[in-house]
């Protein structure tokens, strides 16, 4: 047997090795108490704020609505929506909440999706959402299933984006809709200067806006609107430096120091990148034409 069968291709790898890294950042009980206590543990994206001392927790579900706004004509009673990387199932549960129709969380932390369903049943939202342990680069659900697929700061953290949003449009129904959020770099932003900022998160690089607009239209739709929101980033990593600093000592006591340290010294490396326009951020919204 020849080794072109036999062994994996470097996109297969590469795919593997960011869902490995994702599973083990995101099940570590520091960075899980780091969400909970900083970023509170319900909606663990950057925010959309009113003003630069709002809480993130408010923020970041106000980058929930605006989401879901965009959609809202495809859900509701009968529909049924896919979130991709679905951490502690904040957005599934305003989702299932708003919209009354079934959503499926899709997640590679078990540790994040058993706190998920514990939270789904203590508000009685069992029969709404089903969560299911698995990887966004082969979605266990048949062809066109899901009237909307929804992500939040997921995408970051794959090895093989090409295939993912393939895998994101073979499930999505004909007419349905495609809406996500990322942390992205800037078209000109030199890699080498964002490899320290994204280290603490076990990711290599990032995609680009354009890189996910010439994606979306070679998958073949239409509509693709970027509604650009970069300019949140800066205000929402201030905040959160702000808040670990603030809140340091206190922190220690659910989080290791060395994590605390790690934190206070990787965040502010966000904030320069933000400074220096090397970041952009913003919600992705495309259909997909009916033929």
């Amino acid at each position: 047997m020849s080794n072109e069968s036999t062994q994996s291709s470097p996109n297969t790898t590469a795919a593997a090795n960011a869902a490995d890294a994702a599973r083990r950042y995101y099940d570590s009980g520091d960075v899980d108490a780091f969400y909970d206590a900083v970023w509170g543990g319900e909606d663990i994206h950057t925010g959309i704020y009113a003003h630069e001392h709002e809480p993130v927790a408010k923020a970041s579900r106000r980058t929930v609505e605006k989401a879901a706004d965009k959609v809202a004509e495809r859900l509701g009673p009968g529909r049924t929506v896919l979130d991709l990387g679905s951490g502690y199932g904040g957005p599934t549960r305003y989702l299932a909440e708003r919209f009354r129709g079934q959503v499926v969380a899709l997640n590679i932390s078990e540790s994040q999706n058993e706190r998920h369903r514990r939270t789904n049943a203590e508000r009685g939202l069992d029969n709404l959402i089903q969560i299911v342990t698995g990887s966004f680069q082969d979605i266990p659900f048949p062809d066109a299933h899901f009237d909307v697929v929804w992500s939040q700061e997921a995408f970051c953290h794959s090895g093989d984006r090409v295939t993912l949003l393939k895998e994101a449009t073979r499930v999505l129904k004909p007419g349905g809709d495609l809406v996500f959020t990322d942390v992205m770099a800037a078209e000109d932003a030199p890699a080498e200067a964002l490899r320290p900022v994204v280290a603490r998160l076990e990711v290599t690089a990032l995609a680009t806006p354009s890189f996910y607009r010439e994606q979306l239209r070679k998958l073949g739709f239409w509509d693709v609107e970027f509604d650009d929101r970069s300019e949140q980033l800066l205000t929402h990593y201030l905040r959160l430096t702000e808040e670990t600093t603030r809140r340091a000592a206190q922190l220690q006591d659910v989080i290791s120091p060395a994590y605390v340290k790690s934190l206070l010294e990787n965040l502010p490396l966000w904030v320069d990148a933000c400074r220096k326009n090397h970041l952009r951020w913003g919600i992705f919204h495309a259909h997909r034409p009916e033929s």
